[in-house]
């Protein structure tokens, strides 16, 4: 339960309506950032499908021109890896809580 609130806050923050024009900069900046993030939850063998296909939509966006749209996806992205890690690292431990002694 807690780890849902979690991650609806951090999307929550992620898809915030921003007041300015993206620029490629911006997407190439944000799209880097989620990869780093996914590329971290990879290493925790916790990647999500969900964070693969939102970085496809953002690439996407991107390759059309649409950088508001590349940039929110490349946020969600980020959001979703960063959600992956938290819950590969709080989980890590947490099972032993669920054990039968």
């Amino acid at each position: 339960m807690r780890t849902t609130t979690i991650l609806a806050t951090v999307l929550l923050i992620a898809n915030g309506a921003s007041a300015f024009a993206a620029s490629e900069a911006d997407y190439k900046a944000a799209y880097a950032a989620a990869e780093a993030a996914n590329t971290e939850a990879g290493s925790l063998r916790n990647q999500w499908t969900t964070t693969a296909a939102t970085l496809a939509a953002a690439k996407k966006a991107a390759d059309a021109g649409d950088f508001d749209t590349a940039v929110t996806q490349a946020k969600e992205a980020e959001a979703l890896a960063k959600a992956s890690i938290f819950q590969a690292t709080s989980e890590k431990e947490r099972w032993k809580d669920l054990e039968i002694r």
